[in-house]
């Protein structure tokens, strides 16, 4: 994905963090109930009943960890074409390098050859921007929804984890620094086989726990245990189904066995123009 992209993309989930801190802070909100009447109200109550259901009359902070892991698990398709989609990008990099290097020009016609032959690359292997974008404009509403019912719907604004009350904001910090830490190795471990990282990538991976942290010490913790379990979850899933530490294994051995090759072809070579001699 290019520069401009993570910087919207970036900026997309930025402003949705932005929107959804104020209508928590919006303290005029009336409570949602099961007699609620308009879709949005029924779709937030729905929510918050699944997470009471899975809650087990143990704890709201346990219904909420099984129900974040219920939706990853479902988005799991969603989530792995992402992963699939941004391998193939680091694979095409050397080959836009070259064509950014063939069409240095900022003239019209030359932007224009660029970008036509950019596409050739990308359709020929298979890549899709909007990949990228799926997991996360899919998520939104599920966080939004999530947002709303903590701070609205009463069973969940009581509700609580150990001594944390999901409702209001971790005073202790305990929920934000945990949701930072995983954005933080979510990240760190999805760029850890880069073959090359751009001041773009490098900014994202250490901006956006920053972000997170920010969103979550002003949201309901029920947010945060949200957020920290999600990324948690894409944490194990990018070691299981993408392994990074694998995925370099297989790139130095690809290298040394070209670089083998090389040698032995030299050697023959040597070896032939002696018996000529």
């Amino acid at each position: 994905m290019g520069v401009k992209k993570k910087l919207q993309l970036t900026s997309l989930l930025g402003l949705s963090l932005v929107i959804m801190t104020a209508c928590a802070t919006n303290g005029a909100a009336s409570d949602i109930t099961a007699d609620s009447t308009d879709f949005w109200s029924k779709f937030v109550y729905f929510f918050a009943e699944i997470i009471r259901f899975l809650s087990f009359d143990i704890s709201i902070g346990v219904g909420i960890i099984l129900f974040t892991i219920l939706i990853r698990t479902i988005l799991l398709p969603v989530f792995q074409t992402q992963m699939v989609a941004s391998r193939k990008m680091q694979e095409a990099q050397p080959r836009i390098k070259a064509l950014r290097e063939q069409y240095p020009g900022r003239d019209m016609e030359s932007r224009t050859n660029l970008d036509q032959e950019m596409r050739k690359v990308y359709k020929e292997l298979g890549i899709k921007h909007s990949s990228s974008l799926w997991p996360i404009l899919i998520q939104m509403p599920v966080l939004l929804a999530l947002f709303q019912a903590l701070s609205r719907v009463d069973f969940l604004k009581t509700g609580h984890f150990l001594w944390i009350n999901l409702g209001g904001v971790d005073t202790s910090f305990v929920l934000p620094i945990l949701a930072a830490v995983f954005t933080f190795l979510s990240s760190w471990l999805s760029n850890k086989a880069l073959s090359e990282k751009s001041g773009a990538t490098t900014g994202m991976m250490y901006g956006m726990p920053v972000l997170i942290f920010i969103f979550a010490i002003s949201a309901p913790s029920g947010v945060a245990l949200y957020w920290a379990v999600s990324n948690a979850y894409q944490v194990l899933q990018t070691y299981f189904l993408n392994n990074p530490f694998k995925i370099i294994a297989e790139r130095e051995a690809e290298a040394q066995a070209e670089k083998d090759l090389e040698g032995k072809k030299r050697r023959a070579l040597k070896k032939a123009q002696k018996k000529k001699k």
